[in-house]
């Protein structure tokens, strides 16, 4: 049974040494989400620059923001896990916290996760970068690991990378977790029997700071994550339940793996 939460929504933001993007951020988030029920869920992942100093300013000036900080990295996926449980909502989007992702672009996405909700089907509504503003090096990188991604999950999303996702609290709180999880997030829905939407989003240049993710780093442990992402897929078998049926049937058991994706949503 899902909790009683205090919210609609929770913008659930990680971030490891981003202070000269965390004021600039809050005041688009704010103004995004004007209007909304929402709140704002800053995870600080062990920063050792001034980015715990200037959240703890920002909390004590903001009711609608929290700021939870560990107190060594631990990766990004594991930020967000902790800002998901600690998030009192209905509903959660992440973000990532160096600026690159619009957050004007999430009423949108929220908005479609309301029309697309159904009981016993949950969604996630995955952002689909335009135009990105990255290097010729990181593109490929991204192209390569999403083309062979979708071809070995079958998770029918052209941009799994994309920070901006937006899900139903219960349905994350469901789901296996593990380190990098947050880049499998669509076969993972998937195989809980969920519907994926890919919705088209903005992306920014990095304005201040650096990327903490090395292209190589990133594809060593992709390899040995997808492998075991598969592994889950081959060993679950989502029952198709039937309430109260009493008559037998003929044939075998129907089992519905849940394999369920949508076309791209046109946002712009």
């Amino acid at each position: 049974m899902e909790h009683a939460a205090d919210h609609s929504i929770a913008i659930v933001v990680p971030v490891h040494n981003e202070a000269a993007n965390i004021e600039p951020l809050l005041c688009e988030i704010r103004a995004a989400m004007a209007g909304l029920d929402y709140e704002i869920v800053y995870v600080d992942d062990g920063s050792t620059d001034a980015t715990a100093a200037i959240l703890a300013a920002q909390a004590r000036e903001n009711t609608d923001l929290r700021v939870i900080r560990h107190r060594a990295s631990c990766g990004q996926s594991a930020a967000i896990i902790t800002g998901v449980c600690a998030a009192d909502a209905t509903w959660i989007a992440t973000l990532d916290g160096d600026g690159q992702n619009d957050p004007a672009d999430i009423p949108a996405m929220f908005a479609a996760a309301r029309r697309s909700d159904r009981p016993g089907a949950p969604v996630l509504i995955a952002g689909h970068r335009q135009r990105r503003q990255d290097d010729a090096i990181k593109l490929l990188s991204s192209r390569i690991a999403n083309n062979v991604r979708a071809r070995l999950l079958g998770d029918a999303t052209p941009d799994t990378g994309c920070g901006l996702k937006l899900f139903r609290r219960e349905t994350f709180m469901s789901l296996p977790k593990f380190d990098h999880m947050h880049r499998f997030l669509p076969a993972l829905v998937i195989r809980a029997g969920g519907v994926v939407i890919s919705h088209r989003v903005g992306h920014r240049p990095r304005h201040a700071g650096a990327s903490h993710y090395g292209t190589w780093g990133r594809l060593k442990v992709g390899v040995v994550d997808l492998a075991g992402v598969a592994w889950l897929q081959r060993r679950w078998n989502r029952p198709d339940i039937v309430i109260g049926a009493t008559a037998q049937t003929n044939g075998p058991a129907r089992v519905d793996r849940g394999i369920v994706a949508r076309p791209l949503e046109h946002s712009h």
